[in-house]
């Protein structure tokens, strides 16, 4: 029997019953949620010879940016930076520009291949997909807007 998107919302855990959710329940909850998408980015990834880490570094690649910015967006240290695109780079997928206000920086792009990158890897995103679907349009929305409210500072 297939299950409805109605019917998988009445199967989550509901609400607790006659008072708000505690902190640890919200925290347990949104463990859940970014770990299933981890999971699934991961596989997705990996059909595309890339590492979770890689294609985190390429969906953050809207705009170019400094290496020290990326290091502190993937919270890893900025020596390890050097690695990743060094090895996104060899394979096309991100290409380093001098800043042009400062020349001691360099700016990682995503080339035209790495943004391809990411639009398949978003396409085989199957269970995120899946899970957004079963929101409505008012759901996304207020989605969108609690989490931008949880780190303001990282909105943009």
């Amino acid at each position: 029997m297939s299950r409805t998107p109605a019917a998988h919302q009445a199967s989550a855990t509901p609400a607790p019953q006659g008072s708000d959710p505690t902190y640890v329940e919200l925290l347990e909850r949104l463990a859940r949620a970014a770990a299933g998408y981890y999971r699934d980015l991961t596989a997705a990834a990996a059909v595309h010879g890339l590492t979770m880490t890689q294609a985190k570094m390429l969906i953050l690649l809207r705009q170019p940016l400094p290496m020290r910015a990326l290091a502190g967006r993937l919270a890893c240290d900025a020596s390890n930076i050097t690695g990743l695109v060094d090895r996104l780079e060899a394979r096309g997928l991100v290409s380093r520009h001098l800043d042009a206000a400062d020349r001691r920086i360099k700016n990682v792009v995503a080339t035209e291949e790495g943004r391809e990158a990411v639009r398949l890897i978003r396409a085989d995103m199957r269970a995120t997909s899946a899970a957004f679907a079963r929101l409505d349009e008012e759901g996304r929305r207020s989605l969108y807007e609690l989490l931008g409210r949880l780190h303001p500072e990282e909105a943009t």
